[in-house]
C-alpha cells in the first residue's frame, strides 16, 4: 500500500510509481470528492490529453431491442 504524508504547507507528494502509473505531472489539477469517510482525488486532464485513452476497448456490447 502506498502512503503519502500531508506537509505543514498542506501539500501531498505522490510516490513516483503512482505518478508514473497514472501519468501525473507537476502542475496537474485534481478534484476532491468527499465520500462517506474518505477523500477521492480525481485528476482533471485537458480533453486533448485524453485522446487514445480507450484504445483497444471492446465496443461490441449487447443492447436491448428498444435501444438499437
Amino acid at each position: 500500500m502506498n502512503t503519502v504524508t500531508l506537509s505543514k504547507n498542506n501539500q501531498l507528494d505522490f510516490p513516483q510509481d503512482i505518478s508514473e502509473m497514472y501519468g501525473l505531472e507537476t502542475g496537474d489539477t485534481f478534484e476532491f470528492i468527499s465520500y462517506n469517510n474518505r477523500i477521492e482525488l480525481i485528476p482533471l486532464k485537458p480533453i486533448k490529453k485524453m485522446k487514445g485513452i480507450f484504445q483497444g476497448i471492446n465496443t461490441n456490447i449487447i443492447r436491448e431491442n428498444d435501444r438499437i
